[in-house]
């Protein structure tokens, strides 16, 4: 759990043009505050490595998105990078990080309608350290389990009043997921829909690769396959962002449709987002997943090309 003392809050305040910083460890939210009350509201979670926030650019444009999809006028990016570089640089003062290695910060930039009959939004960015959890799972890997998510593949475009690509506040039944994976012996879930498509997890996007020789056997194929965007998910920017890189490293790319058979006949699978990066999947319902020299490699691979994105 982060301690309040480790949480650096900064407010976007029109009369604070960098931010104005508040205490995390004293009341801040009104109780009537729609984020709360209602999960009327959208957010973004960012990684800091050194004091430098990566895809940042990506992240604000999908803020944007979302909030579009909610009606939600929010402050422009300028004040956003703004605030977020007086949360970076007044955590990284206060709390110095051990070791190079550690200097990770997690940024998230949450909006809420506001209190009922606002004339605005409430928005702010909150800094805090990585978590143990998070950096344990990119090295040893994750077992998940496939829960019906209970939409078909379809949903996103037929019904998007449901907000299906918008990363809202309205995060309750994806925890619900978590916890009912951890009360199996899982770390992790991935969605299928109910027309049995691959979809995403609670907090990542699904990755897989398939490992293949040509020429005879002279040249190895590498391809990297992530489900179909329009099938209902969040647009992952970890995802975008690794596929650029990929492809200009001569990684094969694909987009779905994935069926969970896909999944188990994989070389080698992945969560990936923006804190935990990529977690390898161990296991999928207790089965392995590919091979482990040949997932050591792949992941080492996405690993060293995941580190040069900004």
């Amino acid at each position: 759990m982060t301690s309040p003392a480790s949480v650096v809050l900064v407010f976007l305040d029109p009369g604070f043009p960098a931010g104005r910083l508040a205490d995390a460890s004293q009341p801040q939210l009104m109780v009537t505050d729609q984020g709360a009350t209602r999960g009327d509201g959208v957010f973004e979670t960012m990684l800091a490595v050194g004091g430098t926030v990566r895809k940042l650019q990506a992240h604000l444009d999908r803020l944007e998105g979302s909030a579009e999809a909610l009606d939600l006028v929010i402050p422009n990016q300028d004040q956003w990078r703004a605030a977020i570089a007086t949360g970076v640089a007044d955590h990284r003062a206060q709390h110095p990080a051990p070791a190079p290695a550690e200097d990770e910060l997690v940024v998230k930039l949450v909006v809420t309608r506001g209190v009922e009959g606002a004339a605005s939004p409430t928005c702010w960015v909150q800094v805090s350290p990585v978590g143990a959890a998070a950096r344990r799972q990119r090295e040893t890997g994750i077992d998940v389990i496939l829960l019906d998510r209970g939409y078909d593949s379809g949903v996103a475009e037929r019904a998007p009043w449901l907000l299906m690509g918008a990363k809202t506040l309205s995060y309750a039944v994806n925890m619900a997921a978590l916890r009912h994976a951890h009360k199996q012996g899982a770390d992790d879930v991935i969605f299928t829909s109910s027309d049995g498509r691959v979809l995403e997890g609670p907090t990542s996007t699904v990755l897989l690769a398939h490992l293949e020789t040509s020429d005879g056997g002279a040249r190895q194929v590498k391809r990297l396959i992530t489900p179909q965007l329009d099938s209902g998910i969040l647009p992952g920017t970890s995802q975008g962002a690794l596929f650029t890189a990929a492809k200009a490293a001569g990684w094969e790319l694909g987009y779905g449709p994935l069926e969970p058979q896909d999944l188990l006949d994989a070389d080698a699978v992945w969560l990936i987002s923006s804190i935990r990066l990529l977690a390898p999947v161990n296991h999928i319902d207790g089965k392995e997943i590919g091979t482990p020299a040949i997932q050591k490699q792949l992941t080492s691979e996405l690993n060293e090309l995941f580190a040069g994105i900004k």
